[in-house]
């Protein structure tokens, strides 16, 4: 279904503008189940050619070696490719404060480096990130993008945030996260995976016998050689595809993965390492101290002010129906209420009409709402507030509902 785009001046752009912002918020559930589902889908987009000749390994024997691996100290380039298939609200871009995906409100308030908002703006478009890591207490990321650079670094118990093109800083302490695997502490967003080791070590969870698990040749990766492992769901009515995971041969450590869905055609996520080294990166790598004339922000200085954050304080209870690669996630809005309607205060006609362009109305036994569609995720949002999320069909998402 294609977006409502109306004829519009100047003034008419600015009400839309504001009211796709507004209505970016109502969708960023769908945003965010669509990252973290994502991890559990991948599929082949290695170079065929000059694959490696490496000594047999089983699917099980490969999984061990993910599972066994030690890999404490890297650095690299990782290139990320996200099309989920979701609209873009404006804002200017991944680096725009203050716009839908930024930290600040539409108000303008709130902090542009605030990493709980500024990194799920991964979830959409193509990144070039910068790693490093020297065990669980220091890691770097940044996310360049054309003249802009914006950075999250880890340093034993801070935990700093940058945003070059606003030239503000976030402040959090480590409030320790050990324990999670994830090699991320303090106030980093739990749910939006970064590296091809975070997305792989989700998308392990799904091998079970639902899923068929082979080990499908070698490769070269950021000039490595690696193990190509498959994963493929045996249930129908899933729209995962089949995820492909490029093994680096010597450590063990994920380098690669790119996901297709079901229905085919290009990769849903395509993720993984240009460039890579193993070595113990600079200590100096990890220093950070913000410049005369940064406007610092420190993690309780702008309670409530988190922009698309709004959702991490509200720790909706998740219910999930069925198992395997068709189970759903059940939860309620924050306020306990649906979409806007027609006529509602909150968003301009325009904008409404632009939001309902986005899903198809359904019904049944749970009475009416709206599923939203993406190429990989599908999110049922009720009347009432209910929201059924997936990487199912429409089909299964009413089927829960009604249950």
């Amino acid at each position: 279904m294609a977006p409502y785009e109306p004829e519009q001046g100047t003034t008419d752009a600015e009400e839309l503008s504001a009211g796709r912002r507004k209505a970016a918020r109502y969708l960023v559930p769908v945003a965010v189940a669509g990252v973290a589902a994502a991890t559990i889908g991948l599929v082949p987009a290695l170079a065929s050619g000059g694959d490696p000749d490496l000594p047999k390994l089983t699917a099980q024997e490969l999984i061990e070696k993910i599972a066994a691996s030690d890999t404490e100290q890297l650095s690299g380039t990782v290139k990320i490719n996200t099309d989920l298939g979701l609209p873009s609200f404006g804002g200017g871009g991944a680096f725009a404060p203050g716009g839908a995906g930024g930290g600040g409100d539409e108000d303008g308030e709130g902090s542009a480096a605030d990493p709980a908002a500024k990194l799920m703006e991964l979830a959409s478009g193509s990144h070039t990130l910068r790693v490093a890591a020297d065990g669980p207490d220091k890691q770097k990321l940044s996310v360049l993008d054309d003249a802009a650079e914006y950075s999250v670094i880890h340093n034993g118990d801070d935990v700093w945030a940058y945003d070059s093109a606003s030239n503000e800083a976030y402040h959090a302490k480590d409030t320790g996260r050990a324990g999670d695997g994830s090699g991320a502490k303090g106030d980093l967003p739990k749910d939006v995976p970064t590296t091809p080791k975070e997305f792989a070590r989700e998308a392990l969870k799904a091998a079970d016998k639902t899923t068929s698990v082979k080990v499908d040749g070698s490769a070269k990766v950021a000039g490595r050689d690696a193990y190509r492992l498959v994963l493929k769901p045996k249930d129908a009515g899933t729209t995962v595809g089949q995820i492909t995971i490029a093994v680096d041969a010597k450590t063990g450590t994920p380098l690669k993965f790119t996901l297709t869905p079901a229905s085919g055609g290009a990769a849903v996520v395509d993720v993984g390492f240009t460039k890579v080294d193993f070595a113990k990166p600079s200590a100096s790598t990890f220093d950070f101290k913000p410049a005369k004339g940064t406007k610092v922000t420190e993690e309780d200085g702008k309670a409530g002010k988190r922009g698309a954050g709004d959702f991490k304080g509200a720790e909706p209870e998740v219910n999930v129906i069925g198992e395997g690669w068709t189970s759903v996630a059940e939860l309620k809005l924050p306020g306990g209420q649906g979409l806007p309607t027609s006529g509602s205060a909150d968003v301009p006609a325009d904008a409404q009409r632009f939001l309902d362009s986005l899903g198809d109305k359904v019904s049944g036994d749970f009475g009416s709402g709206t599923v939203f569609k993406t190429r990989l995720i599908n999110a049922l949002i009720t009347d009432d507030g209910k929201v059924y999320v997936g990487a199912v069909t429409k089909d299964a998402l009413v089927k829960a509902a009604n249950r």
